[in-house]
């Protein structure tokens, strides 16, 4: 004996369905199915023994035996590898975080206090400034309520009602 059953056992061939068992007896079809081949094109892996060489051999217009399938091309690009930085790069930037908040707040409160200061004090100056502003508004409410009373009227008017349409018969007496 040449090898013990365990190196046997490791040893497989790659088969691929490559024609359409169409067009040829049932028995060639079954064999094909008994590679456990279920779609055209597909490979499958079986062990390589006498029996499995010999249904290989007896339908050979529809299967054969490829080498296995390498990796792909993709696989072989080796992919970039992002480092953890180190412990110098973590402390200079948690200290640049600490610095620039503080300093950009300061200006940003100060401005947003000073804002808030200016409206307050503009404030009394316009109301005092314009009383009469304030007075045209509800009268301009008014005129507004009355013009949308006025247009709900003269809508409901304007409705023609159902008595004086012509009706179908009249319709096609004119006709």
């Amino acid at each position: 004996m040449s090898g013990t059953v365990t190196e046997d056992a490791r040893k497989t061939i790659q088969i691929k369905w490559v024609r359409s068992g169409i067009g040829f007896t049932r028995h060639q079809k079954k064999m094909v199915r008994s590679l456990g081949l279920l779609r055209l094109n597909q490979i499958v892996a079986r062990p390589d023994t006498p029996q499995i060489r010999g249904l290989v051999e007896s339908i050979p217009h529809l299967v054969k035996i490829v080498s296995a399938p390498g990796k792909p091309a993709w696989m072989s690009v080796p992919e970039y590898t992002i480092y953890p930085p180190s412990p110098e790069e973590i402390a200079a930037a948690r200290e640049a975080k600490k610095k620039k908040p503080a300093k950009e707040a300061e200006p940003a409160a100060e401005a947003a206090a000073a804002e808030t200061v200016a409206e307050k004090q503009a404030e009394p100056e316009e109301v005092a400034a314009t009383p009469a502003a304030k007075a045209k508004k509800p009268a301009k409410a008014a005129a507004a309520k009355s013009k949308a009373a006025k247009g709900a009227k003269g809508a409901a008017a304007k409705k023609p009602k159902k008595a004086e349409k012509p009706s179908k018969a009249a319709k096609k007496t004119r006709k």
